[in-house]
C-alpha cells in the first residue's frame, strides 16, 4: 500500500497527512540541509536560523492546506521559512549579528567518507564565501541563497519573493559577479 519513497514532494506530503510518518521523514531528509543553509546564509545567526528552521517545519506540520498545484513543494517550504524569518525580524527589530560556527553534523546526513559537505563551515574557503555573501546587498544574497541552497529555478524565486523574473535574473547575475570579484580579490591578497 505504501508508495515508494521516490514520490514527488507533494505526494509525500499527502501521504504524511494520511498518517505515513516515513513520508515526512523523506521530505525532511530531502530538504533540511538546503533549507537550513538558506536561513543561515540569510540571517547570519546560527541560533536564529535553527529557531526559524524548526518553526518552518512546525508550520508545515500544522498546516491543513495543500500548496497550490502550480507551486512546487520546495518553493512553498522556502516561502514558509522566509515568512517566518521576516516575522521574527519584524517582532524583534532587525539586527544581524556575526556568524556563529556552522555545525554541519547537526544537519547533514551521516557520510562515512569526509567530503566538502561535512567541512562546509570549517574551511577557509567557506569563511571567505560567508564574508563575501555578507557583503552582498540583501536582495542579491537572498536570490543567490535560494538558487544555491534551495536549488530553485529563477521563476520559482520570482514567485517566492514576489519579484519580476527579470529582476531576479539581474540580482543573481550581480550577486555572482560581485562574489567572483570579492573572492578573487581575497585570493590575490592572501
Amino acid at each position: 500500500m505504501n508508495a515508494p519513497l521516490t514520490d514527488d514532494d507533494a505526494a509525500l506530503l499527502r501521504r504524511y497527512r494520511r498518517g505515513d510518518a516515513a513520508a515526512f521523514n523523506a521530505l525532511y531528509q530531502r530538504h533540511r540541509l538546503g533549507l537550513f543553509r538558506f536561513l543561515l546564509g540569510l540571517c547570519g545567526e546560527h541560533a536564529l536560523a535553527e529557531e526559524v528552521f524548526q518553526e518552518t517545519w512546525m508550520s508545515l506540520v500544522r498546516s491543513q492546506s495543500e500548496q497550490r498545484e502550480a507551486v512546487l513543494f520546495k518553493t512553498w517550504l522556502y516561502q514558509i521559512a522566509r515568512n517566518r524569518l521576516i516575522d521574527h525580524w519584524r517582532k524583534s527589530g532587525r539586527q544581524q549579528t556575526g556568524h556563529e560556527p556552522y555545525d554541519e553534523g547537526q544537519h547533514a546526513q551521516v557520510d562515512p567518507q569526509p567530503g566538502p559537505e561535512q567541512h562546509w563551515g570549517l574551511t577557509r574557503d567557506s569563511e571567505r564565501l560567508q564574508a563575501a555573501l555578507a557583503d552582498l546587498p540583501e536582495e542579491q544574497r537572498e536570490v543567490f541563497l535560494l538558487r544555491a541552497h534551495g536549488d530553485l529555478e529563477l521563476n520559482e524565486i520570482a514567485e517566492l519573493t514576489r519579484t519580476p523574473a527579470e529582476t531576479v535574473k539581474s540580482r543573481l547575475r550581480y550577486a555572482l559577479q560581485k562574489l567572483r570579484r570579492l573572492l578573487a580579490s581575497e585570493e590575490l591578497s592572501a
